[in-house]
């Protein structure tokens, strides 16, 4: 079992490339309307579903690192980055059988997506053999809305089955879905880097100790090779 504070554990996967503002505030928004004791950082390696993250893995681990160290309620799992070492693909269920094992079979784990992510969820990896493993919290926002369960898709109707509230999270370890509104930032990793790139500054979009690593190590400067 985690030392970590009573509740259920978010799990907050993705690839940090680098983390900003707006990460922290779903982290910390999540813990508040989901009652979560802990949200646990999980900066993917090689990530399935995306392109290549423009930095190293250990880079953007570091960062995440620094951006957390000494919040209370947040913590780090570096494992996804130590196992891109082989180079494989990271996937969600791979991570959560991982974190499954590391907590027992009675915690109850929370995966952290966002709205746009949920809508592609039947393109994930055994994406039904999810709901045995943790359950699932979609962040929404004005204009990244939950567009699922009046259909007739699979996901439509394992929405309509397994809907729920905060409160159900911490009832079992895993299955439930449940949907909860974040504050709108219209942050991206994406628009972060092309400022950097461009010799802009990004201060007040990402946290300062992100900051002050991004300029010891001189990343995204350029647009690396592009």
């Amino acid at each position: 079992m985690s030392d970590a504070a009573p509740g259920p554990l978010g799990l907050f996967g993705g690839t940090f490339d680098p983390l900003h503002v707006a990460h922290l505030r779903l982290a910390l928004e999540a813990r508040e309307a989901l009652g979560l004791g802990e949200v646990c950082f999980i900066p993917a390696g090689n990530p399935a579903l995306r392109d290549a993250p423009v930095c190293p893995a250990a880079d953007r681990l570091a960062m995440v690192e620094r951006a957390v160290a000494g919040r209370a309620g947040f913590s780090v799992d570096a494992a996804e980055v130590l196992a891109a070492r082989d180079s494989a693909p990271s996937y969600t269920v791979d991570t959560l059988e991982r974190q499954r094992l590391r907590h027992g079979p009675l915690r109850p784990l929370v995966l952290l997506i966002g709205a746009d992510a949920f809508a592609r969820f039947e393109s994930w990896r055994r994406w039904q053999d999810l709901f045995a493993l943790a359950h699932i919290a979609v962040a929404t926002r004005p204009g990244h809305e939950l567009r699922v369960g009046a259909g007739s898709s699979a996901l439509d109707a394992e929405f309509r089955a397994r809907q729920g509230t905060a409160a159900d999270l911490a009832v079992a370890p895993a299955g439930c879905i449940v949907p909860f509104a974040i504050t709108a930032l219209e942050i991206s990793a994406t628009a972060i880097r092309r400022r950097l790139a461009a010799d802009l500054d990004v201060r007040y979009l990402v946290p300062d100790p992100v900051l002050d690593y991004i300029g010891s190590r001189q990343l995204y400067r350029t647009p690396h090779g592009h």
